[in-house]
């Protein structure tokens, strides 16, 4: 039904597309014939004539379009090409025509860019890192003993942190990092089981004149300490209300995000270091170097101080998690953990093997845990995770099978949902059949992606 508002070229255009999407190529040619200008003109959301006929599968259609000279390497308003909308809904033979020649060679399936300009959590860079000043002893030194520099304290990796007043959002927590000074920790950073990391400098520009109390540069410095020692006494005097936060999850996550990017590389670092007190190579001791970045062997005679393998540094640990699509495109897999709460499904995830590729590692995962194949695989985003040290690279992935056989050891079930029930979740218009992580977690924003970059499809 047309617009009784639209001018007489509004709705021919209209009429054309429509003949596109329903398949009509008597009333496509008649149109291009009458107006050649019609052929990569677009309607709602950008899509074009040949990105309608592809999207139903109308063959003939897409034939005379492409006999026509229309541009296939057009893109919506998703940012995808007919070719990508071709694949997605397992065209094949119209995929084929597309890729053939000029203007087809767009093989990208899923929808272009990162999440939206999407910030994971754990992901803000508060501070400067200052790498380049972890060689500088003498710098470090300076900084620690200044009365400027802040610390946060772990016990056994748990932050200790301050209640905060009023209401929580996302920029005010119900939790901050409690930021001792060097007059509180100067004992603790003297004794034996003890770990100093220097973090970076607060993102700032330099005071002009510098602040007598920074130092001459005027930059305020973060350090980490992690003690198995509470010095219970000391702290509950000058911060009688403040606590060591724990279990990490999942009180790490109501931190406001700045003090959880501090978090996310202190705890990561600080869990290295309580893992890696000795030397892989020979089992001796090692000691701290370049402010907490760095391990050397004591052992003067370790080979590990020969060549250039002769330090150890901080890991970290590669997860793929991915959001698979249905072959359909309106159905996405999510599967659930024993130690889930009820009801909740997530994103599958898994870690990514020694010379394995990101794609590789998510087809291999997928199978694995539910039995699907998977094929082609997209990079949205990534998100620090420490506990105690991953690194979450999201994808999203097509399957190219859909029946489920889960391995019981790494999930207890897998189901495909809809995307109405996945929007349900997020609407919460009704009754949603499940639940899915917090915010907070990558598996959250990659089916937020999902629901926003595929409707248009």
């Amino acid at each position: 039904m047309t617009n009784v508002g639209m001018s007489p070229k509004d709705e021919m255009l209209a009429r054309f597309l429509d003949a596109a999407a329903r398949g009509d190529v008597a009333a496509v040619s008649a149109t291009i014939g009458h107006s050649g200008s019609f052929i990569n003109e677009s309607g709602e959301n950008g899509w074009t004539a040949l990105m309608l006929a592809t999207r139903h599968g109308h063959v003939e259609v897409v034939n005379t379009l492409l006999s026509e000279g229309c541009d296939k390497s057009l893109v919506n308003k998703s940012g995808q090409t007919s070719y990508d909308i071709a694949k997605f809904w397992g065209h094949k033979h119209i995929a084929g025509l597309l890729a053939d020649g000029k203007g087809g060679g767009n093989r990208h399936l899923l929808p272009r860019g990162s999440a939206g300009g999407q910030e994971n959590y754990f992901s803000r860079e508060f501070l400067n890192r200052m790498s380049e000043k972890r060689t500088d002893s003498q710098w470090l030194e300076a900084k620690q003993s200044s009365p400027a520099s802040v610390y946060i304290l772990f016990f056994n990796l748990n932050p200790f942190v301050t209640p905060t007043a009023g209401e929580t959002s996302e920029s005010r927590a119900p939790f901050g990092l409690c930021r001792l000074r060097w007059e509180s920790v100067e004992a603790l950073v003297k004794q034996p089981g003890t770990t100093l990391v220097f973090l970076g400098v607060e993102k700032q520009v330099k005071l002009v004149p510098p602040s007598p109390e920074g130092g001459k540069d005027g930059l305020t410095a973060w350090f980490a300490l992690n003690t198995d020692s509470i010095p219970v006494k000391e702290l509950e005097l000058s911060y009688p209300n403040s606590v060591f936060l724990k279990p990490p999850m999942p009180q790490l996550l109501r931190l406001n995000p700045n003090e959880a990017g501090v978090i996310a590389q202190a705890r990561s670092v600080l869990a290295w270091h309580d893992r890696y007190s000795f030397c892989p190579t020979c089992g001796s001791r090692t000691k701290v170097c370049e402010g907490g970045y760095k391990r050397t062997c004591l052992n003067e005679d370790c080979r590990s101080l020969q060549g250039i393998q002769n330090t150890c540094y901080p890991r970290v640990d590669p997860v793929v998690i991915m959001l698979v699509i249905h072959p359909d495109g309106n159905q996405c897999l999510l599967g659930r953990k024993k130690t889930f709460p009820a009801g909740m499904f997530s994103c599958l995830a898994g870690f990514v093997e020694a010379g394995e590729s990101m794609e590789d590692a998510v087809r291999r995962e997928v199978e694995e845990e539910s039995g699907v194949k998977v094929g082609p695989v997209q990079y949205v985003s990534s998100q620090p995770w420490p506990m105690p040290s991953s690194l979450m690279i999201g994808c999203l992935a097509v399957a190219v099978s859909t029946h489920i056989k889960v391995d019981e050891d790494e999930i207890e079930e897998a189901r495909w949902f809809t995307r109405q029930q996945v929007i349900d979740v997020f609407t919460k218009n009704s009754q949603p059949v499940f639940t899915i992580p917090p915010r907070q977690a990558i598996a959250h924003q990659l089916i937020k992606y999902w629901i926003g970059v595929n409707a248009n499809l």
